[in-house]
């Protein structure tokens, strides 16, 4: 029998716990549009490289000025899916939980989309490319390990990040429980806490790790930081713990209310990140109001507030989300270097085909959703209940009862939580 996550107890005076999920609202809608938005933050930092030649523009000064202008838009929109991640997890947990149940769930939602990408990439241009040393480690998503470049980015370059999300699915049962139990009036003592830790990290990055060799795509640091500063797991504990402690901290001490004052500060971060030394643009400069803005978002859905990212279409996409962001780097690879042989265009023609770009990533991703993700969860994410078999003498033909042959509900039949998940 497998223990809990987090075993039932009473209230504690004085500490903080998260209600029972039962008794929330379940839809976050807003949260769910927002999903989009950083998964084309994401596109648009992918799209703006010059080694490999994802930027269009042929105009020098446009394509430098676009990518100055996205250069900070992955790292903020990766940071934006782990944080909303870890308060969705902790939002949604069930105490009568398990961890192999946790686990199971986990898994299934991104592995199979992850799978897929993968062949996908290795059929169209990574195959020939390729070692054995580093599709192997990129398959089980354990690639992010290890410090060599050709590695840590291989095949589809952005599930570098799955080995985060899985370093945090492994440790969310563990973390979930001492974080439901700390004290209200420590929690802004540990948010400083896991701020101040993922300073000193780059810190220690910056000036302890060698500056060459530059790594292949032009970044201003080393490989060797690039890996330890930001895709080794995601820095590790201090990313991690930020995934369970983050969500417990901000909303317990109470969450924003202004929407435009979250979005401000979002918008204030990210400026900050492109005026930083390259190091603190990571996460740094932009991980308090990347939280905020994630805490600003939920309270407004849990308000029965309407917003621009409430609405059916934004859900849509942020249901696609990430399909869509497993998909992108693909697509723009492939599309610019083995289908366009990177030509590059004036203004009017980088914008539509950015926008063409988009369009195919946006229909990859929604097939990976409906084929994959979808499917998958269905049939898999939660144990088919047995019935047990009554003797033959015993059945008889009982009235119908009122909801029989009901639908099942997503939950039962194995479906995604009602919450979006990163």
């Amino acid at each position: 029998m497998t223990a809990p996550l987090d075993a039932p107890s009473g209230p504690r005076p004085g500490r903080a716990s998260l209600e029972d999920p039962v008794r929330r609202p379940a839809p976050l809608p807003s949260l769910t549009g927002l999903r989009f938005i950083a998964a084309v933050l994401v596109f648009f930092f992918h799209s703006s490289f010059f080694e490999p030649l994802t930027n269009p523009f042929a105009d020098r000064g446009l394509a430098e000025g676009f990518q100055w202008l996205f250069s900070k838009a992955g790292w903020m929109g990766v940071s934006f899916f782990f944080v909303l991640s870890g308060f969705v997890l902790t939002w949604s947990s069930r105490r009568d939980d398990t961890v192999l149940g946790f686990w199971r769930r986990r898994l299934l939602k991104i592995f199979p989309n992850h799978v897929a990408m993968w062949a996908l990439a290795m059929l169209l241009f990574a195959g020939a490319a390729t070692p054995l040393t580093a599709w192997l480690p990129n398959l089980f998503l354990v690639h992010s390990w290890f410090p060599q470049h050709d590695i840590y980015i291989s095949v589809n370059a952005p599930s570098w990040s799955l080995c985060s999300e899985l370093l945090f699915y492994l440790l969310f049962p563990f973390l979930i429980g001492p974080v439901r139990r700390i004290r209200t009036e420590r929690l802004w003592a540990w948010a400083g806490a896991m701020v101040a830790g993922m300073v000193a990290l780059e810190v220690a990055v910056d000036l302890l790790v060698p500056a060459e060799p530059r790594t292949p795509e032009g970044f201003p640091i080393s490989s060797l930081q690039f890996w330890l500063g930001y895709n080794f797991p995601r820095a590790a504990c201090s990313s991690s713990s930020s995934e369970c402690c983050w969500p417990g901290w901000s909303w317990r001490a109470g969450p924003p209310r202004s929407l435009a004052a979250a979005l401000a500060l979002a918008v204030g971060g990210y400026a900050l990140a492109l005026n930083v030394p390259f190091l603190y643009g990571f996460t740094v400069a932009t991980i308090v109001p990347v939280g905020v803005l994630v805490c600003a978002v939920a309270a407004a859905d849990i308000r029965g507030e309407r917003t621009l990212l409430s609405g059916r279409v934004m859900r849509w996409l942020g249901e696609v989300s990430f399909g869509f962001y497993l998909a992108q780097y693909v697509v723009l690879y492939y599309g610019r270097t083995h289908v366009l042989h990177d030509r590059t265009y004036g203004l009017i023609g980088g914008v539509l085909e950015l926008l063409a770009l988009l369009l195919v990533t946006l229909a990859l991703g929604w097939l990976l959703m409906v084929c994959v993700e979808r499917p998958v969860m269905r049939r898999w994410a939660r144990p088919r209940k047995r019935t047990p078999r009554r003797p033959a003498e015993a059945v008889v033909v009982a009235p119908a009862r009122a909801g029989a042959g009901a639908a099942r509900t997503p939950a039962e039949d194995g479906g995604t939580e009602p919450v979006p998940t990163a």
